[in-house]
């Protein structure tokens, strides 16, 4: 039971990370100066909408006492609502927007972002290394591998914008698809 308990904090850690990942993604789109910075953070903020909603689906099973469900039951278990209406707005203002509000520059947003994706990489892999069942390793490992690629992305453009001063934004965004 407290190892239920455990896995249900974790989530819900979890959850609300997406949720401020996904403000903070709007925001840095509404506020880069290129439209292939915006279309970046917009693929981002869209992808983020996926992972709050199936780690609320799944956080949600496992508090009910139904334990983990695989990821593609979570996707097709209610996220149209979610995706429909966009993120929960109760954490439009986190600490991610306040450090982008005082230096709103594209390469604020991308280092802010490499910062935010490092970290849902290592919770992410932490939280695999205590994974139990095979449906747990499973989700896990796709979310991380979807972090991975998040991080990718904005590496790529770091690169791209300290190099050059241009964004790339030709990579291929769907980085779900690609860990498919």
């Amino acid at each position: 039971m407290s190892e239920k308990m455990n896995a249900a904090e974790e989530l819900t850690i979890a959850h609300n990370t997406e949720i401020a990942g996904y403000h903070f993604y709007t925001m840095a789109a509404a506020l880069a100066s290129d439209p292939k910075g915006r279309n970046v953070f917009t693929h981002l903020a869209k992808e983020e909408l996926t992972h709050i909603m199936v780690i609320g689906q799944i956080a949600e099973s496992v508090k009910s006492g139904r334990g983990w469900i695989d990821y593609d039951t979570a996707l097709s278990s209610g996220g149209g609502k979610i995706l429909a209406k966009g993120a929960p707005i109760f954490q439009g203002e986190n600490e991610l927007v306040e450090r982008l509000k005082t230096n709103q520059t594209d390469i604020n947003a991308v280092n802010i972002g490499i910062e935010v994706e490092e970290n849902a990489v290592e919770f992410y892999l932490n939280l695999l290394k205590k994974a139990v069942t095979p449906t747990e390793k499973v989700v896990l490992t796709k979310i991380l591998e979807m972090e991975k690629n998040h991080l990718k992305i904005l590496r790529w453009e770091s690169e791209s914008l300290r190099n050059t001063g241009f964004w790339c934004g030709d990579m291929e965004y769907s980085v779900e698809k690609e860990a498919e």
